[in-house]
């Protein structure tokens, strides 16, 4: 087989099919705005090559169709590197003409919009003057990342940084304190400095001892440092407290990670590593010391820094301005004792660190034997590091550079989100041989929280859903063991509790407000009827006996939003087992919900209540669906009537912003002053689920559009411009507040998000094979469309 592509970001270009007939596709050329990086790059080991080269994974994962990433990487004449990646052009930076011949091409080049600079003094040591030049023969905005920011600067130096500052359009730094740097002692104005914290890598947070026991570090306490290995990172510090360390803590392991710094190698050889090696003999330590000599791939860095019990950082440099290494270590999980560079004096602060003076090996003994012997204070700094750093995960590093490329560029790039694939470990993860887990602590299950019937009816409808789009047999057991919790919660009253602890009992909560619950249930019931085809036939009469059981008592449920759940479950039902009394029901429910429209709806307040709070958009949704089981029209008007309404009230500026849990939206009541944070991700998924089922109906665009923007709050188009959706877990975030995300990922959230993900997947496909039938394809060359797991289309020909 031939595989065809018809595009590539890596060219930018719409690629030829050939001669041979396989299809009319048309040949227009698509060149969307290019950003060259200019910057050290792998397999050069260098901390800012490792940077920049993370910095453009997460860019390309995070955006599709806005941009393409160019790469000038920086060389020395005397030190060149073979590339992996597509390198758009080389400069030397000890080589005038190098600068000139750049320069020439990046003003000849259309398509480049913005151009990058990865800065740090020491990169252009000696060719100052050319780098200037350089700068002022570039015809494209500018922007300079700073590395390194020194304070108190000579005047020769300083001329040297203002004289930059009044050819670039912005700098980026790392941290706040090189901000002020640049204001204070080099009169930047504040308004051309962005702060984007250094990158850190998302992990799982693996179980601790499972890693020591796959490095054949068990029964050790270990305490590390990593990065490229120089004399300024003093791990004699280290070294010299390590004796008062032992006497107290006989197990501890000191791991010393990370090659000698090339730069160093170069100019002295092996001489500080061997240094190291003498003290460790002289102080005989060799059974509590390991050097890992290597220049470790990532996914081994971080099962590194995982297992570590005590991450350290001994910098002696007093002008560092920002430390990879550090950063790394704490998003790991690492409680973390470092010397006061101002990134450290800037991060560890509330509990999330331990700050030493430089080169004091007393106190660094002190406080590793106290960390040591005390577990829980360690769990809490690295619980309280985690939640820092957070906001610097590589994901929102990207969002934040692509804004600014948005605003520098004059909105010539636009910011498209690029779709996840779809990843159910952490469903999966929540899910006990019982049924699933309420709550977790960031992606730990947490067990004490137990079930609910209200997460294991919603994840029986994701699970159905992914069945559905599938076909995928592992479901088929999750599927089972859902519905089973939903029959281990039907009582004899023919009413569903909702609260089971974790030794499978019902609790003292379920002695109220359980319709909504019941709602749910039916709701899931239903959607598991729906798609009864694919199932087996003795699983849909066990669905249905249950569902029509739990319909006995049902009119005597009057929670507006239960009503609304029933109703989508009836109608789902009804797809494959249709009923006289089903459509009755549906018919009650849809009349109350009618008639409280018609006493709450005014003018300018279209809705079924004289409030907005939680779960809207099930109601409109509720009455769309009671329109498609009955053929009642007015319950197809009143469904768009309140679902534009509730749209225009949570759309606005390309966003969505759900009604908020802090303070509920009262007609007549509407206060200037906005209410921000306490957006949940179940009322965006919601949201979606809803739009989806409008669209199909009224076939309007503008639906189609806003669940794309509605979808990308879980990608980072919310007011704190940060991921709600864990792409590394596969779980999503709690809750979107003023100021900081609930990095907790319970299964209210992680099935809401699914929910809506496999919604946008079936419009996806739905879009394929319309594609695939509007393309007029020759029957002698048959051609089929596989859809990637990055939802982009490859054409094979049979």
């Amino acid at each position: 087989m031939k595989n065809i592509h018809l595009f590539t970001t890596s060219t930018n270009k719409e690629l030829k099919i050939g001669s041979n007939n396989i299809a009319n596709f048309p040949k227009k050329e698509i060149k969307l705005p290019e950003i060259l990086f200019i910057t050290t790059y792998p397999p050069r080991e260098c901390g800012i090559a490792t940077y920049s080269q993370d910095l453009i994974l997460a860019l390309n994962k995070q955006f599709k169709k806005s941009f393409v990433i160019k790469i000038a990487a920086l060389e020395l004449q005397s030190e060149k590197h073979t590339y992996v990646d597509d390198i758009y052009a080389i400069l030397e930076t000890d080589n005038q003409n190098s600068y000139a011949e750049l320069a020439k091409n990046i003003n000849r080049n259309k398509t480049i919009e913005i151009v990058l600079i990865q800065h740090e003094f020491g990169l252009f040591r000696g060719n100052e003057d050319d780098f200037i030049s350089f700068l002022k023969s570039i015809n494209k905005p500018i922007l300079m990342v700073c590395h390194t920011v020194l304070p108190r600067p000579d005047e020769k130096f300083r001329q040297h940084v203002l004289e930059i500052d009044s050819i670039v359009d912005a700098f980026i730094v790392m941290t706040n304190n090189s901000a002020r740097l640049l204001e204070s002692d080099y009169n930047v104005i504040s308004d051309k400095i962005t702060v984007i914290p250094h990158g850190t890598h998302l992990v799982e947070h693996s179980d601790k001892e499972s890693l020591k026991e796959k490095y054949n570090l068990s029964e050790r306490k270990i305490i590390s440092t990593f990065g490229l290995l120089s004399s300024g990172k003093s791990i004699e510090t280290t070294l010299d407290a390590l004796q008062s360390i032992i006497k107290e803590e006989p197990e501890v392991l000191f791991l010393i990670i990370g090659k000698t710094h090339p730069s160093v190698v170069r100019h002295e050889g092996e001489q500080y590593r061997n240094f190291l090696k003498a003290k460790i003999k002289e102080l005989q330590l060799d059974n509590n010391v390991k050097f890992v000599d290597a220049y470790l791939p990532l996914d081994a860095l971080l099962e590194y820094l995982q297992l570590t019990d005590i991450y350290l950082f001994t910098s002696k440099d007093r002008n560092q301005a920002v430390s990879g290494t550090f950063s790394y270590a704490i998003s790991c999980g690492c409680p973390i004792i470092s010397t006061p560079i101002p990134h450290a004096v800037e991060v560890l602060k509330n509990g999330t660190g331990v700050i030493i003076d430089f080169e004091n090996s007393e106190q660094l003994a002190k406080n590793v034997i106290n960390l040591l012997g005390n577990e829980q204070l360690r769990k809490d700094i690295a619980l309280n590091g985690i939640h820092k750093l957070a906001p610097t995960a590589w994901e929102n590093s990207a969002i934040a550079h692509g804004r600014l490329f948005e605003k520098t560029s004059a909105k010539k790039i636009a910011l498209h989100y690029k779709i996840p694939k779809i990843n159910l470990n952490h469903f999966k993860r929540l899910t006990t041989p019982f049924a699933m887990i309420q709550f977790s602590v960031i992606n730990q299950p947490d067990l004490a929280s137990g079930y609910t019937l209200d997460d294991n009816a919603r994840a029986l409808v994701a699970m159905c859903q992914h069945y559905e789009l599938t076909n995928d047999s592992a479901d088929l057991p999750y599927i089972n063991q859902y519905f089973n919790f939903i029959n281990f919660c039907f009582q004899s009253d023919d009413y569903f509790l909702n609260y089971v602890c974790v030794d499978e009992k019902f609790t003292k909560q379920n002695s109220e407000n359980l319709a909504d619950a019941n709602g749910r249930a039916i709701w899931a019931l239903g959607y598991l009827i729906s798609i009864s085809d694919l199932l087996s036939l003795d699983l849909k009469e066990q669905a249905v006996s249950t569902m029509q059981k739990a319909l006995t008592n049902v009119t005597k449920i009057h929670s507006t939003r239960a009503m609304a759940f029933i109703i989508k479950g009836l109608y789902y039902s009804n797809l494959k087992n249709s009923s006289n009394q089903n459509v009755a029901l549906i018919e009650h429910f849809a009349n109350k919900l009618h008639q409280m429209y018609k006493h709450e709806s005014k003018e300018n307040w279209l809705w079924f209540e004289s409030y907005l709070t939680y779960a809207n958009s099930i109601l409109p949704e509720a009455m769309l669906c009671a329109y498609l089981a009955t053929g009642e029209h007015n319950y197809k008007v009143i469904a768009k009537k309140t679902f534009d309404f509730l749209l225009s009230k949570i759309y606005r500026n390309n966003s969505i912003k759900v009604i908020s849990n802090k303070g509920w939206l009262i007609n007549g009541k509407e206060t200037k002053e906005e209410v921000i944070g306490g957006e949940q991700p179940i009322d965006v998924a919601y949201t979606i689920l809803a739009l989806s089922k409008f669209y199909n109906i009224f076939r309007e665009k503008e639906y189609l559009q806003k669940m794309e923007i509605g979808f990308s709050w879980f990608l980072g188009n919310n007011h704190l411009h940060q991921i709600i959706y864990n792409p590394c877990t596969g779980g999503c975030y709690d809750g979107l507040e003023e100021d900081y995300i609930n990095l907790n990922q319970g299964a209210e959230s992680t099935v809401s998000y699914l929910m809506a993900r496999l919604t946008i997947q079936k419009h996806l496909n739905h879009k394929v094979r319309k594609n695939k039938k509007n393309t007029m394809i020759p029957q002698t060359n048959k051609v089929k469309s596989v859809i990637k797991a990055d939802n982009t289309i490859s054409y094979i020909r049979a």
